[in-house]
Formats: structure tokens, C-alpha cells, sequence
């Protein structure tokens, strides 16, 4: 009896250690993220297919809130690398020493223009400004379909719109700053309280009814009937269609603004080796075509978007200076917050 009872306390000991072996086996990385959550569940369900060794913890903050609690953690990172953040905030923490230089396997494949050079951030794939615009509300409202931002000074949207803070949203900073750059050729060669597309923002301001701290909270709001037209991006009306929502998404004729989302390895990182195979599964093809259902483009060749949304060809895209976005990307909000934050 003694024997058989030792026998057993060995058997469950050995399973103990087995167990214990394969909770060890996997490697912890965190990641922030400020891509939507419907991308990050589907995303990350594939991830934990191809990266059986990764226990992968993401953690969702907006465009804004990401820098926020990277800044706040500056001495002590919490996390060990950033997928899908606006790189227009992503190089404003190079020169902080935030960031450390990595070029994922595969980094040769992604074209220059959507990478640093030294590897300090690697762009994974676009998105692109958009308005969403509730059919029902418009026809109720007997209100005119409208094609681009100027239209939207119409006195018959007054209360209808709803546009993103770019102080917390990237997809409201890149609609700010395509207008400063196509409504002022001259945007370089001035201060930016002086670009004329200021002007243009003061009159929108009339119309506008909210600004709001989520990109994607404009076109869901009107997609419920709140107002007449979001100012989003193409990747959410895609989804509310899906749903049934009365929508149509119109595309700026002055230019689409887009911004580029990128990924980048921290400095500090305390998981750094299962952060660069996050990073390396983060720009493969696999990881890219699965992006590719929700994004306009993505930065891995020959890879299509979406069926449901217009080919990356076929749109007319706002001239986005990404070097000069992130060097005055304090003083484009200074200025904003000054006009329409009193």
C-alpha cells in the first residue's frame, strides 16, 4: 500500500512538472496597441496560431492615451513593444530615447517609405480619413449628399457633424493636419497658427455638433442616427455596412488624409527577446493578409485590401508630410486645443 501511495505522489508530481513545463515554455510579451478592437481580436486569434510560444497580452489605448502612458512609464516600461500606433506619434519618441532600433525578419521587403532607415519603426499598414453618412438622416433631413470638406460648411449640416479630437484620436489629427497641408501650399514656410486652413476649421466649427475622443465614435454615432455625417475612416463604415447600418462612405474629393501604423521595439523592454518574435510576426505576409481584411493597404507588396473598399489605386490621396506632421505635431494641437477647447 505504502509502495502503490508513493507510486501516485510521484505520478502527480511528474504531471506537476510537465504542466509547470508548458506554462513555462511560453514567452510573455506586452504589447500597447491603439488598433480597434475588432482588428485586435481577430489579429490576435490568428497570432496565437502562428506564435504557439508567445503568451501575447495586448493593451488597448487610443491614439493619445498610448504616448500618454508611455510617457508616464518612461523609467519603467510596462510594456516591450507597439503594434499599429499613428506613426506620426511613433517619431516624436525616437529623439526621447524611447525607442530601440530593430529590423524585423523580413524588414528588406517593406518598401523605405514605410520604415525608418536606422529601424526605429516599421509601418505595417494605411488608413485612411472618411466620411460615413447616415442615408436615413440625410434623406429625413432632406439634406444634400456631400463630396468633400468643403461641402460641409453647407448651414444645413449645422449640429449634423461629428469629427474626432485630434488630441486623443490619430484619425483626427490626420484630418487636421491633410487640411493644413492641401488648403496651405505654403504650410512649410510659415508658423502654423498662421496657416490659412485655420480659417476653413473656424467655419466647420459652426456646423460641428461634438468632438470626440475616439476615431471610430463619429461613424458609429451616425450609424445610429445621432447625426447626419462622421468624420471617421474608411476601415469603420466597412464594418457598420456589414451590419446593416444605413450608411455610404464618401471620400473627401480635395484628398484623403491617411495616416501610416507602425510598430517599434522599446527601449527597456523587460521581455525583449518575445517582443522581437512578435515584432518579426508583426510584418510577415501571413500577418499582412490578415490585416489586408480590414485595411485600406498595407505596407508588404502585392497584398490587395478589402473587397468592400475601393482599390489604394483608385483614391485620391491628401499629400501627408509625415516629417513635418510630427516635428509640429505640438503646436498643431496647441493651436487647435486654443480654437476650439475655450
Amino acid at each position: 500500500m505504502m509502495k502503490k501511495t508513493a507510486a501516485l505522489f510521484v505520478g502527480i508530481g511528474l504531471l506537476a512538472l510537465l504542466f509547470a513545463g508548458s506554462a513555462m515554455a511560453k514567452q510573455k510579451v506586452v504589447v500597447y496597441t491603439s488598433l480597434e478592437n475588432e482588428e485586435i481580436v481577430d489579429y490576435l486569434n490568428f497570432a496565437k496560431k502562428e506564435l504557439p510560444d508567445l503568451d501575447i497580452q495586448a493593451i488597448r489605448l487610443s491614439t493619445g492615451e498610448l504616448g500618454a502612458r508611455m510617457m508616464a512609464e518612461k523609467d519603467n516600461p510596462q510594456a516591450d513593444c507597439i503594434w499599429g500606433w499613428a506613426v506620426t506619434n511613433m517619431a516624436g519618441f525616437v529623439p526621447k530615447k524611447m525607442l530601440k532600433p530593430y529590423k524585423p525578419t523580413g524588414w528588406d521587403k517593406i518598401p523605405a517609405h514605410f520604415k525608418d532607415p536606422k529601424g526605429y519603426w516599421t509601418a505595417m499598414d494605411l488608413y485612411a480619413a472618411a466620411f460615413v453618412i447616415n442615408t436615413k438622416v440625410i434623406k429625413a433631413k432632406n439634406l444634400p449628399m456631400p463630396k468633400g470638406w468643403k461641402d460641409l460648411l453647407n448651414p444645413a449640416y449645422k449640429g449634423l457633424l461629428i469629427m474626432p479630437n485630434p488630441a486623443s484620436s490619430g484619425t483626427g489629427f490626420l484630418q487636421v493636419a491633410s487640411l493644413l497641408e492641401m488648403f496651405d501650399k505654403q504650410y512649410k514656410n510659415k508658423p502654423v497658427a498662421q496657416n490659412k486652413a485655420w480659417g476653413f476649421l473656424d467655419k466647420l466649427d459652426k456646423n460641428m455638433g461634438q468632438y470626440i475622443k475616439s476615431g471610430s465614435k463619429p461613424a458609429k454615432l451616425t450609424a445610429a442616427g445621432e447625426y447626419a455625417i462622421g468624420c471617421s475612416f474608411a476601415f469603420v463604415y466597412s464594418s457598420l455596412k456589414k451590419k446593416g447600418f444605413p450608411v455610404v462612405m464618401v471620400l473627401p474629393e480635395e484628398g484623403a488624409g491617411y495616416e501610416l501604423e507602425a510598430n517599434a521595439l522599446l527601449a527597456g523592454a523587460k521581455h525583449e527577446a518575445a517582443a522581437k518574435k512578435f515584432l518579426n510576426w508583426a510584418i510577415s505576409k501571413s500577418a499582412m493578409q490578415r490585416y489586408a481584411k480590414f485595411k485600406l493597404g498595407v505596407t508588404y507588396p502585392g497584398i490587395p485590401g478589402p473587397k468592400d473598399l475601393p482599390a489604394l489605386s483608385s483614391i485620391k490621396l491628401a499629400p501627408m508630410d509625415f516629417p513635418w506632421q510630427s516635428k509640429n505635431r505640438p503646436k498643431i494641437l496647441e493651436v487647435w486645443q486654443q480654437h476650439f477647447l475655450k
